[in-house]
């Protein structure tokens, strides 16, 4: 598993720019605000009610592609 929810959404959506996608469909459609900066998956996905273990199940299928 390459990504993991402890990795920061900036990081993730700037070495994997495909997983942009799955976070704005996911709920997550705030990846140019502060907090994308400074967050990590776990912390941005809780802010949002979203399952962050699917969520990384989701990301992780999107880069295997």
């Amino acid at each position: 598993m390459a990504i993991t929810k402890d990795m920061s959404i900036l990081e993730v959506v700037q070495t994997y720019p495909d997983t942009a996608d799955v976070f704005i469909s996911s709920g997550m459609g705030c990846l140019g605000c502060a907090a994308s900066h400074f967050e990590n998956i776990e912390q941005g996905a809780s802010a949002h009610g979203i399952n962050v273990d699917q969520l990384i199940k989701d990301l992780n299928a999107a880069i295997d592609k």
